[in-house]
């Protein structure tokens, strides 16, 4: 008798830990949500995130009053839409612009959380695909790393497909430390694909 309650103690123990150790992925709710989350560097006086739809720009977030000209171009996390963004920010009493995701990487600087995570993977072509969160668009953390389900666009030829990938980036110092490769999650042939097949 003695044995099978130590075995069930011991059990329960290992359920115990497991489920405490095991991290909850917090899926990110939209790329407008996720860029209202940057903190830019502190030499930002004041700036203002921009979203713009068929010419037409709406304001996203405004963190103090700015003066600037609409942009025609900016940046875009997700590469299939035909919207873009663009932050205009004053530094020092001069205006300037952040229209690409290199320039956003400078904006932001160092990465507070991990909406900012993701925007900096942005510039490697990583993004956080809104149509497949459970695979592409969650992350989780724990006091020394962001973990980070994101896609890849990894063929444009045929046929075209996205690719899952968990990258996990140091709390501290911003730099990727591991990148999974969890396979392909989409694929799609069109009639052009000699290799359809369909056809």
């Amino acid at each position: 008798m003695s044995k099978a309650a130590t075995r069930i103690t011991i059990l329960t123990f290992l359920l115990l830990g497991i489920l405490g150790f095991s991290q909850e992925k917090k899926k990110f709710s939209s790329i407008p949500n996720i860029l209202q989350q940057i903190n830019p560097s502190n030499r930002v006086d004041s700036w203002i995130l921009v979203y713009n739809s068929y010419g037409k720009g709406e304001e996203i977030k405004v963190s103090g009053k700015l003066d600037y000209t609409p942009q025609f171009s900016g940046f875009n996390l997700f590469p299939s839409e035909d919207s873009f963004y663009y932050i205009a920010y004053s530094e020092g009493g001069k205006i300037n612009y952040v229209a690409d995701v290199e320039g956003l990487k400078k904006f932001i600087d160092r990465i507070d959380n991990a909406q900012e995570a993701a925007v900096m993977l942005a510039a490697e072509g990583y993004m956080v695909d809104e149509e497949f969160k459970d695979l592409a668009g969650n992350y989780h953390e724990d006091k020394s790393n962001y973990y980070l389900d994101l896609g890849k666009l990894t063929s444009k030829e045929c046929p075209y497909q996205k690719t899952h990938y968990t990258v996990t980036v140091n709390k501290s110092t911003g730099a990727v430390s591991n990148v999974k490769d969890n396979g392909t999650y989409i694929e799609l042939y069109n009639k052009k694909c000699a290799n359809n097949p369909r056809l």
